[in-house]
C-alpha cells in the first residue's frame, strides 16, 4: 500500500472526529456538517483547540474524500459523512483508535492513551497498547511507512510519549521543548500547593496553642487585641 501524502491539521482533526463520534455517539453517525464542525471544535479533549468553520471543514472533507477516507452520503434532508480510516489506511481497529487519540489530543503516553479510549476500546493493559504502537512504528515501507513516533523522554517524566505521523514528521526537539515547559508549571503549581498545605498546617497548629493559652488565662479568644 502506498505511502498516504502527508494530512493537513483540519484534515487529521476532521478524520479524527469522524473516528471518535462512530465510537462514541453512534446513534448520531455518520455525522452532518453542523454535527462535525461542533465535534472539531470542542474546547475539552482537543489540542490544539481548533475554531473550524464550515469553509475549512469542506476543504478537510473534500481532501479526505480524495484520498477514500471519508465517504459522503445523501440520504435523509443533509449531507452526512463517516470515516473510512481502518481500509483506507490498512491498519487494524485498535491502530485506528490509537492514532485517532494522538491526532486529537495531541502526544500521550501509552497509560494515557489507554485510559482515554476507554469509551472507544477496552484495551486489556499497557502492554497491548505499546504492543499496537510498536506495530505501527516498524510499520514497513510496502505498507505506507511508520505511522507512529516515540519521543525522547522529557525532563522529569517517567514515561515517553508518542506522536502520530500522518501529519507529516514532528519537531521532536519542539515537543521535548513544550513538554519541558509544561512539566516545569506543574513542577511551580505542586511547589506551591504544598507551602499553602504547610502554612495552613502551621496556622491551625497556632490556632491550638492561641486556644490552649485562652483556656488556662479563662478568656475567649475572639476577646483578644484584633480579633474579629
Amino acid at each position: 500500500m502506498p505511502a498516504l501524502r502527508s494530512l493537513t491539521p483540519p484534515e487529521a482533526r476532521v478524520l479524527a472526529t469522524l473516528m471518535e463520534k462512530a465510537r462514541t455517539v453512534p446513534d448520531s453517525y455518520p455525522l452532518t456538517l453542523n454535527s462535525l464542525l461542533s465535534g472539531c471544535n470542542q474546547k475539552t479533549s482537543r489540542l490544539p483547540i481548533m475554531n473550524l468553520d464550515e469553509t475549512a471543514a469542506q476543504e478537510a472533507l473534500s481532501g479526505l474524500r480524495q484520498l477514500s477516507l471519508v465517504v459522503e452520503s445523501s440520504g435523509g434532508r443533509a449531507t452526512r459523512y463517516e470515516h473510512n480510516f481502518q481500509r483506507g489506511v490498512g491498519v487494524p481497529e485498535q491502530s485506528a483508535i490509537l492514532l485517532a487519540l494522538l491526532m486529537l489530543r495531541g502526544p500521550q503516553t501509552a497509560g494515557e492513551l489507554r485510559l482515554n479510549a476507554e469509551r472507544w476500546y477496552r484495551f486489556a493493559d499497557i502492554s497491548s497498547v505499546e504492543a499496537f504502537l510498536d506495530e505501527l512504528a516498524e510499520r514497513s515501507e510496502e505498507k505506507g511507512g511508520p505511522l507512529v513516533l516515540q519521543l525522547p523522554r522529557a525532563p522529569g517524566a517517567r514515561e515517553q510519549r508518542w506522536a502520530h505521523l500522518l501529519c507529516g514528521p514532528v519537531d521532536t526537539t519542539a515537543l521535548a521543548d513544550a513538554a519541558g515547559a509544561a512539566g516545569d508549571a506543574d513542577g511551580s503549581q505542586a511547589e506551591l500547593r504544598r507551602r499553602v498545605a504547610a502554612l495552613e498546617a502551621e496556622l491551625q497548629s497556632l490556632q491550638g496553642v492561641v486556644q490552649a493559652l485562652c483556656d488556662q488565662l479563662g478568656v475567649k479568644a475572639t476577646d483578644l487585641p484584633g480579633s474579629t
